[in-house]
């Protein structure tokens, strides 16, 4: 192509490629003509769409993506050779618990920038977070709202209504029960005015305190407050596997037990009847009892699909869940009742389990909930070890302890408490891997999972997290995609970015597309994988070269920037940059 110099008018050069008889429209002279903020150049475009890459440079102005293609005769304030790199959409992560916690101390609102920064999100690519998750949401979208705008953060923030704090601002105390219609009316009372303040949807937790006691015909009423603002439903089941996390075989046996696949059934009842988008998040089949049961969830929710009902799921990449990583392997009445006989003395734990233990019928109960505690955890064989006084325990299963010591699993469990610490329910910090690997992938494999941390914000003098929390979707591209191949590249970035978007019907973001913000990411496929692991979390993710949030680098040569260009983004305000027309 003869280069073009930038002196010449419009007109000059329209004249002069007619005369030349080139063929080229009018927008295209435009695009060579703007002066850009910055462009990459050389680069593969992964749109985000799902389709392959293709060569092109990107220019962007004012925070948008103005031209997508051939920038070679454009000039730029800025200019980054990203030759071998991909350039794809910024990621939406669905699930976030990016703004839990004090308000000062926790997260998008805390006092500390570098914390507001996200760093552990955005260095993954993550330019939009969407909180409140799991029904849990302050009471006041509004007000949240407005101090996310004061103080400013990193990632943009979509804000969603919390199913279990309505729940509790209009039940109080008095939870454990059906709501009655007035107390109904009251909730949806909330749910409109957080609809109102700018929320994007409603959240539930339906395996959390209160909302383990509510109705279907409840949380139907509820969602269908959000559909005049074409808001989202997004659900924590009331069940993971074949039973929920607060089922205990000897105190719960009379109780009505859901399952995951129930769970499912129900959500999609929810958006059959409702007509809004639901998403089923963190999608799992918890438990090795469980374990297989991911092909008759899939079916359930695409028979539904097939008919026209609006639902869809989520996952995180990992083989554990969150709840995996505290577990205690003896049951917690075990200390309900010592703490209550007590009179608030401080608990030797091995004395209490020795003293229990004595007891012919308490110890009939142990046996059976700690069974049922190591099978929901994945089994002997992959619960393993974190923290314990002998610190040759550490890294080992306890089907290894137990194999040692010459006992079953069930006695191991009895002696990581008896031989550990004394002031720690259980006796050591223990990690189950719950998940069965054969579910995750064919989870990941279907065109209506997106892919979601259900990670909050985490510097490294936080402690022990969940490694998703700094690799989840590095990881989604490097071990599902390009090393076992459960989904191609495409579609494993379609699932955190156009998807997501799709999901929310968040306007111009999502594709890397002329108009739409610049919310982007730069990696390198060949580098690009997840360091955190369980034992050392706060590990960055490599071939993660430059992320931008509106235009603005929070992730620049692979270096944190701190930066705080985020917006809460609401449905109500028009999110279109640029009239492309």
């Amino acid at each position: 192509m003869i280069p073009i110099p930038f002196s010449f008018s419009r007109s000059m050069l329209l004249a002069g490629m007619v005369a030349a008889s080139w063929t080229a429209n009018a927008q295209d002279f435009d695009r060579l003509l703007v002066n850009f903020d910055l462009v990459f150049r050389g680069g593969q475009v992964m749109d985000g769409s799902g389709t392959p890459a293709v060569k092109a440079d990107v220019g962007i102005k004012d925070g948008v993506i103005t031209a997508v293609g051939d920038l070679s005769q454009a000039t730029a304030k800025r200019e980054i050779d990203v030759t071998g790199k991909t350039i794809f959409p910024g990621i939406i992560d669905l699930h976030s618990h990016a703004d839990e916690g004090a308000a000062t101390t926790g997260g998008l609102r805390s006092k500390n920038d570098k914390r507001r920064a996200a760093p552990n999100l955005v260095a993954q690519g993550v330019t939009t977070v969407v909180v409140n998750m799991d029904g849990r949401s302050p009471g006041d979208i509004l007000q949240q709202k407005t101090q996310l705008e004061e103080r400013k953060f990193g990632p943009n923030a979509i804000l969603t209504v919390g199913h279990n704090t309505v729940r509790q601002a209009v039940m109080k105390n008095d939870h454990e029960r059906a709501a009655t219609p007035a107390e109904i009316d009251a909730m949806r009372a909330l749910v409109r005015r957080g609809m109102e303040d700018g929320a994007w949807g409603l959240s539930a937790g339906l395996e959390y305190v209160p909302g383990i006691w509510s109705t279907t015909e409840e949380v139907t009423a509820l969602v269908k407050e959000v559909a005049p603002y074409r808001g989202v439903y997004i659900v924590h089941e009331r069940s993971s596997g074949s039973d929920p996390m607060w089922y205990v075989p000897s105190r719960d046996e009379n109780k009505p037990i859901t399952t995951m696949l129930d769970s499912i059934k129900e959500t999609i009842a929810i958006a059959e009847v409702t007509g809004v988008v639901s998403v089923a998040t963190h999608i799992k089949a918890r438990g090795e009892d469980y374990w297989g049961t991911s092909a008759e969830m899939i079916r359930a929710i695409q028979e539904a699909r097939d008919r026209g009902v609006k639902i869809f799921a989520d996952q995180y990449p990992y083989n554990t869940s969150g709840s995996d990583g505290s577990i205690a392997l003896l049951p917690r009445w075990i200390e309900e009742d010592a703490r209550t006989a007590s009179d608030g003395a401080t608990l030797d734990h091995a004395k209490v389990l020795a003293d229990v233990l004595r007891d012919p019928l308490k110890a009939q109960a142990i046996r059976r909930d700690v069974l049922h505690q190591i099978s929901r955890r994945g089994g002997a064989e992959n619960i393993v070890v974190f923290q314990h006084p002998n610190k040759e325990f550490i890294g080992k299963s306890l089907a290894e302890l137990a194999k040692q010591a010459g006992v079953d699993p069930l006695e191991m469990a009895y002696r990581l408490q008896a031989d550990g610490f004394k002031d720690r329910f259980g006796g050591a910090q223990l990690r189950g891997y719950s998940l069965s690997e054969e579910d995750i992938e064919r989870f990941a494999a279907q065109p209506w999972v997106a892919t979601a941390s259900d990670a909050g914000i985490a510097l490294p003098e936080d402690g022990s997290i969940h490694a998703r929390y700094y690799g989840t979707f590095p990881r989604k591209i490097r071990h599902y995609a390009i090393e076992r191949g459960v989904l191609s590249v495409e579609q494993a970035v379609r699932s955190m970015t156009s998807l997501p978007a799709e999901i929310l019907g968040v306007d111009k973001r999502g594709l890397v597309k002329e108009g739409f913000w610049a919310d982007l990411a730069v990696i390198d496929l060949a580098t690009i994988r997840d360091t955190a692991t369980f034992f050392e979390p706060h590990q960055y993710p490599e071939g993660v070269d430059y992320v931008l949030v509106n235009g603005k680098f929070v992730v620049e040569a692979g270096e944190l920037t701190y930066a705080l260009p985020g917006r809460v983004l609401t449905p109500q305000e028009s999110m279109t940059p640029l009239d492309t027309d």
